[in-house]
């Protein structure tokens, strides 16, 4: 734990802390924790630096002599996107029971790009380590969300054992006077700032909660490649260096020793050979002469070993699976690839934990605006259900849906299906398609419809028939 000058604190993490029974950051307070997350986002942006292949080799100062080759082994690209592809590739799904509520929920998904901000909310969370989803009311006074940025806004949460946030700050610098300006969003308020000046907001938070959630895949708000820095950084070098020697030995040297070939005495060979590429003394030994390329000295092993080292290194601590391993190749039954991608499915279960949390607080400040759903407590009710992104067997998943079939209900069964995205409308369309097929055959059964009309008329025709029978033979005894 640090503490800064105040009253605040900082954990482990870069979390923010402020006394519970304080109404509102001081000032000087503000400024200290604003001057920490800028610190702080030195390293946040070093690491957007590294997922764009913008490496510290490529600023380091240049050599002397020799070929200077600097190239970049953009892993955090891949483990980055690899990772974030397999947890939110397939788009969770987020789902009420009631069925209005479901379809105004899915309406402010599909109108807020919910799902799009989400996977973007997910690739901050595997470069920086945490990221911002901020709720806000546009011109027209509809409820949306967007997502922020660790570098230029932060979180700062009560002293107390539910840790509840106490108050979120964005902040950027102002280009005129050259002062940080930002705003700071309580639960009951909303403050700006100018430098060391705070003043109170125009605007009003109709949300009586703080409206911002933070999102992180672990406590310790680590990215997913920060464990593997050191070694991407090594991996680099190795690679810069491997392609400074086949450069530097690329030229292939000639020596000529103990044969004279100036004929004419000009001091120069008189062949037609290459100029500085060659080592020429024909006043050596002449019966022992030799000519011959010089040999580069093979240190090729020893280089691509320790780079097969470090590659496989930065997949195993980085724990995300490379797609591109020989491990990968031929036809690996399922149980098999499960275990070779266990340890990033853990990771990932982890993820899915946090993840449905903050969404759940997410919700609550949404429907708390009451205009997405008539329940400002239905975000208690939401279903959430995450989908690894991994390959489908469509004949597998056929055959896992045919077995459920009898066993638990359509819903259920669709929502272990990766094949549907929505198991609520897909059993509404089922219905709805057993319904048409009906009313067709009804249409299309015509002439049975008309042949139990004529029987049914033959039968009354019988009856009446019957009846007059009937009726003229009481006249007659009458």
């Amino acid at each position: 734990m640090e503490t800064v000058n105040g009253k605040g604190q900082i954990l482990d993490g870069h979390i923010f802390i402020y006394p519970a029974d304080e109404e509102e950051l001081d000032p000087h307070d503000l400024l200290s924790f604003m001057r920490r997350n800028i610190q702080y986002a030195k390293d946040y942006k070093h690491n957007m630096q590294m997922y764009l292949g913008n490496h510290d080799i490529l600023h380091q100062q240049r050599r002397m002599y020799g070929p200077d080759n600097r190239l970049v082994a953009n892993l955090p690209h891949y483990i980055v996107d690899t990772y974030n592809g397999f947890f939110t590739g397939i788009p969770p799904k987020i789902t009420l029971d009631d069925k209005n509520e479901n379809e105004a929920l899915q309406q402010w998904n599909d109108t807020n790009s919910f799902q799009d901000k989400l996977s973007e909310i997910s690739k901050q969370t595997d470069i920086y380590g945490r990221s911002f989803a901020f709720i806000y009311q546009d011109e027209s006074a509809n409820t949306c969300i967007a997502y922020a940025s660790p570098t230029d806004a932060f979180m700062v949460y009560d002293d107390t054992v539910a840790r509840k946030p106490f108050a979120f700050v964005r902040y950027w610098k102002d280009t005129e006077s050259g002062l940080w300006t930002g705003m700071v969003y309580y639960a009951n308020k909303i403050k700006t700032f100018k430098g060391s000046v705070v003043e109170d907001s125009d605007q009003n938070n109709m949300y009586n909660l703080v409206p911002a959630v933070e999102f992180y895949g672990n406590e310790e708000r680590q990215g997913v490649f920060d464990n593997v820095k050191t070694l991407i950084d090594e991996l680099d070098r190795v690679l810069s260096q491997k392609a400074n020697q086949v450069e530097y030995f690329d030229n292939a040297y000639l020596k000529i020793l103990g044969l004279d070939l100036d004929e004419d005495g000009d001091g120069r060979p008189d062949a037609n050979l290459i100029g500085n590429q060659m080592i020429y003394s024909p006043n050596a030994d002449a019966a022992n002469a030799d000519v011959e390329f010089i040999s580069k000295p093979d240190g090729d092993n020893m280089q691509e070993h320790i780079i097969d080292r470090l590659v496989s290194m930065i997949y195993q601590v980085s724990m995300v699976a490379n797609l591109n391993d020989e491990a990968f190749a031929g036809n690996s039954s399922g149980v098999a690839l499960q275990y070779k991608l266990l340890p990033m499915r853990n990771m990932a279960a982890n993820k899915e934990r946090k993840f449905t949390q903050a969404l759940r607080k997410l919700y609550r400040i949404v429907f708390s605006a009451d205009q997405v759903v008539k329940d400002k407590d239905a975000w208690q009710d939401l279903l959430f259900d995450f989908k690894q992104n991994l390959p489908i067997d469509i004949s597998e998943e056929a055959d896992t849906l045919q077995k459920l079939s009898g066993v638990v209900s359509k819903e259920t069964a669709f929502r272990n299906s990766r094949l549907i995205d929505d198991p609520k409308k897909e059993v509404e369309r089922m219905q709805k398609e057993k319904q048409e097929e009906m009313n067709q055959a009804l249409q299309h059964s015509a002439s049975a419809t008309d042949q139990m009309l004529m029987d049914d008329q033959k039968e009354n025709d019988k009856e009446v028939v019957g009846f007059r029978k009937n009726g003229d033979s009481d006249d007659e005894e009458e």
